[in-house]
């Protein structure tokens, strides 16, 4: 069955692209992007050819992490606008034939939300507490944390409050942990859920999804005896391997809450979904959390971790398939997203980094299932190393590690000065942008019939016409240890990503990445054929 197949949802083959919404489009000239900024330039998405956006937390939160931290999850933050802005928002994607998907922040609230500071202010053993995880510390004094749990951003994943009890924060100290097993949590989400779905979202992207339940005992890792205990998933270089310990990751009964939340989506027309930010050990992890009666989708985080590497590639490919087939699920490629290094410096930088960007991200629209794509890389950005007394990341704060800020600085639109079109501002905005993006704003690429744009909009108008036309079934071709080749049915895709041009097969050539001469497919370069 072709994915774009009426009788299947419309997120199985979805191109959906991520809007980071503090770095697309700024309307009140205040530096930081906002609703009405990312309305304004739904026609641009359109004209890409995608099928949907996915917005970044927009909701209330004090920004100690840029929205991850929720003060409440029913309302916009007036940095982004209002209720009626978002409603606008929805409206007009929706007019365009763009769906929208919201995301959603299950894991911790802000320290500033309701139940927090009714937390803090109750005493220990109240049912205020008992909806995040405060326990008693260790020592004679219980001056010791309660395990040796890390936070994903650095130090200790637990803070000790006045009257003596800690509190657990996976993240940031201001983003303390909730406790899913809890009744009045599920309840809050499905609150939550209902909230955005009746005023017509399309779907949810699912943050830290593995993270919600943790191992009831809240024991202490396991590491060996020369290892200090760690966060458990690394968002710069992956999880962890098979064997590690991870009592606060990918509890078995996570699931129970994806099952509730299917039952949710369900009353709702439109085939509404959910996508898992779900770094877990292996794609068989992955796998669970798209069972039919789970989640809809699942990142597919092994194609985004693999080297440029053809071998790379083709066993990424032959093992998410694999492991997917299990569950009769498609898969959810990615190759970038706003908490990892764009992958055009992941694969060198410079104009070869570009070039194999540009070739992976080609033979990933060819794979079947659905694909996301983050903002700016259909313009070839890289990522911008940010002066250090203006980086405002707090994995940055807690640990001295450039993690973040450089993928996310505002994207350009025009003009040959910062902040380039990117709002009626004439200063730079919140993160700031390089003195020779010039030439790769929107306004300059549209005009250049060669660029990473151009690219971008052929690749997708090619996959309307040929990938999502093909069979499901990928085979794997052996074409080398430099060269991934498969077949979609008629389709034939190519990627060289060794040192030597080589011989293309036959077929005629439907697009490429770069320029080819003759039938030589260039290194760094690829190509698909029917």
């Amino acid at each position: 069955m072709a994915l774009n197949d009426p009788r299947q949802p419309w997120w199985r083959h979805a191109v959906t692209y991520q809007v980071y919404v503090r770095s697309f489009a700024d309307n009140d000239g205040d530096g930081v992007g906002d609703l009405p900024g990312i309305t304004s330039r739904l026609p641009y998405l359109r004209d890409l050819g995608v099928d949907a956006l996915w917005l970044t937390p927009f909701y209330t939160s004090p920004q100690h992490d840029h929205g991850y931290d929720v003060a409440d999850y029913e309302d916009v933050d007036p940095l982004f606008g209002t209720l009626a802005d978002a409603d606008e928002l929805i409206s007009s994607a929706h007019g365009l034939g763009l769906k929208i998907m919201v995301d959603l922040v299950p894991n911790h609230t802000s320290s500033d939300h309701a139940w927090f500071r009714a937390a803090l202010a109750a005493a220990p053993g109240s049912p205020e507490r008992a909806r995040y995880l405060f326990r008693d510390g260790k020592g004679p004094h219980g001056e010791e944390p309660p395990n040796n749990w890390r936070s994903v951003f650095g130090g200790p994943a637990w803070t000790r409050v006045p009257d003596g009890q800690w509190y657990l924060h996976l993240f940031d100290d201001t983003q303390p942990d909730l406790d899913w097993r809890n009744p009045e949590v599920g309840d809050l989400f499905e609150g939550v859920l209902r909230f955005w779905l009746d005023r017509g979202v399309d779907g949810f992207r699912v943050d830290v999804a593995m993270g919600l339940v943790k191992e009831e005992s809240l024991r202490d890792q396991v590491v060996a005896l020369d290892e200090e205990p760690a966060s458990g998933v690394d968002f710069t270089a992956g999880t962890g391997g098979a064997s590690r310990d991870e009592p606060m990751w990918d509890q078995p009964e996570v699931h129970d809450v994806y099952r509730r939340w299917h039952r949710v989506l369900a009353d709702y027309p439109g085939d509404r979904m959910t996508v898992a930010e779900a770094w877990t050990q292996d794609s068989e992890a992955m796998a669970r959390y798209v069972r039919s009666d789970e989640m809809s989708q699942a990142f597919n985080f092994s194609w985004l971790l693999a080297p440029w590497s053809a071998t790379a590639f083709a066993h990424v490919i032959r093992t998410t398939l694999e492991d997917l087939a299990e569950v009769d699920a498609a898969p959810t490629w990615v190759l970038s997203n706003h908490d990892v290094v764009r992958h055009a410096t992941r694969y060198g930088g410079g104009p070869v980094g570009v070039a194999r960007a540009r070739a992976a991200t080609l033979a990933m629209l060819a794979l079947p299932g659905s694909a996301y794509l983050y903002q700016g890389e259909e313009l070839g950005l890289e990522n911008v190393d940010v002066p250090e007394e203006l980086r405002q990341d707090p994995a940055w704060k807690r640990t001295g590690t450039d993690w973040r800020d450089g993928c996310r600085v505002p994207i350009p639109w025009s003009g040959d000065r910062p902040p380039y079109g990117f709002g009626p501002g004439t200063g730079q905005p919140w993160l700031p942008q390089p003195a020779d993006w010039a030439q790769l704003t929107v306004a300059a690429q549209e005009q250049d019939p060669d660029s990473t744009l151009a690219f971008y909009k052929a690749a997708l108008a090619a996959r309307r016409k040929h990938a999502l036309d093909a069979t499901e079934e990928v085979e794997l071709l052996d074409a080398g240890r430099d060269v991934l080749a498969f077949t979609r049915g008629p389709l034939t895709v190519v990627l060289n990503a060794g040192a030597d041009a080589v011989e293309l097969p036959a077929g005629q050539v439907v697009v490429a990445s770069g320029e080819l001469t003759g039938r030589l497919l260039p290194p760094d370069t690829a190509a698909w054929l029917a």
